[in-house]
């Protein structure tokens, strides 16, 4: 009998990490299990709030950031929540086309057209994410076969004319 083998999704032939913004432990274990049980084997960096994940994506840090990427972002979070999180990213001129997924356990309207009008991907509400976030795993994994983006790391070429 054959092992399954992890498979990881790419993008633009790159492999796509996976960026976690999320101050729980328990939810991010709880990703983290779903990511192992789904056989995706992606680069995952967890962050804590808003503040860590911005300066890890502006390579403020150690590690250079990620070229290709998905953020999965909370929004209840210490120092800085995702909505403020929002807003700067997308004043960003270097960061402001990613793609991010709003993770809440808010079912708030005022949330989710907050987090819309900041161009989230997809609103997903934890508890509807399946077990063990198995559903939001398979969400962000058929997105990023079907959807092609732009490296993020590269600004958009001028166009003529």
């Amino acid at each position: 009998m054959n092992a399954v083998r992890p498979r990881p999704f790419e993008a633009r032939h790159n492999l796509l990490n996976i960026v976690l913004v999320e101050d729980d432990d328990g939810d991010a274990k709880a990703v983290v299990r779903a990511l192992t049980k789904s056989h995706i084997a992606n680069p995952i960096h967890r962050l804590r709030d808003g503040i860590e994940a911005l300066a890890f994506l502006r390579g403020e840090g150690e590690s250079k950031p990620p070229e290709h990427y998905v953020l999965l972002l909370d929004i209840n979070m210490p120092r800085m929540n995702g909505h403020e999180f929002l807003k700067e990213l997308r004043a960003d001129p270097r960061l402001h086309r990613a793609v991010v997924f709003m993770l809440s356990t808010s079912e708030d309207e005022t949330d989710v057209f907050h987090a819309y009008d900041q161009n989230v991907a997809g609103y997903i509400i934890k508890g509807r994410a399946g077990a063990d976030f198995l559903e939001l795993i398979d969400t962000v994994e058929h997105f990023w076969r079907i959807v092609v983006l732009p490296d993020m790391s590269r600004e958009a070429p001028l166009s003529e004319g």
